[in-house]
């Protein structure tokens, strides 16, 4: 834990943190919205386990054209002027899933990244302006991403596939 809170020191000497997981963690800001707003069966549950880490899991059903799963994360904002991608360190599955922003949580749109997790510990690195907006899975015709301002981040599962799935997450800044 304590080489943890150093090397954290260290990269966020010029990085702005977002969350960094750990046993203390209050995470009742993160919510969950799974395909039953629109009469899916897809189900998801999020906490911190034992070692302090945020597990996203829960199973993807195609049933009644379902097909995600969705965590998100909101908060006032963050002025990100000057910061280039985001730094996730994460333990997936081996499954694909969406990082996605909004710079206004009321915004329609969402900015996404398909990332693929490899079943170990990871650091994904995600430039913003390689986040492709989207709304309600399909790509609009508007630029990347070029905010200086977020408000929301989260992780999306959505493969067209009946499938569990879990996602570990260490922690996420901007760089």
């Amino acid at each position: 834990m304590f080489l943890k809170i150093i090397i954290m020191s260290i990269i966020i000497s010029n990085s702005m943190l977002i969350f960094d997981f750990n046993k203390t963690s209050v995470v009742s800001d993160w919510r969950l919205v799974n395909d039953v707003v629109m009469g899916g069966r897809s189900t998801s549950e999020f906490y911190l386990n034992e070692e302090g880490h945020g597990v996203f899991t829960g199973a993807v059903s195609l049933e009644n054209n379902g097909g995600f799963s969705f965590l998100r994360y909101r908060f006032d904002e963050k002025n990100i002027k000057g910061l280039k991608k985001v730094v996730i360190r994460i333990k997936g599955d081996g499954k694909e899933y969406q990082f996605r922003v909004k710079s206004n949580k009321y915004n329609q749109e969402s900015y996404i990244k398909v990332f693929k997790t490899t079943g170990a510990w990871q650091t994904v690195e995600i430039l913003l302006s390689e986040l492709e907006p989207s709304f309600r899975g399909r790509k609009l015709d508007i630029p990347n991403f070029s905010s200086n301002k977020l408000e929301e981040i989260g992780f999306l599962i959505g493969n067209k596939k009946n499938e569990s799935f879990k996602l570990v997450i260490d922690s996420i800044l901007l760089d």
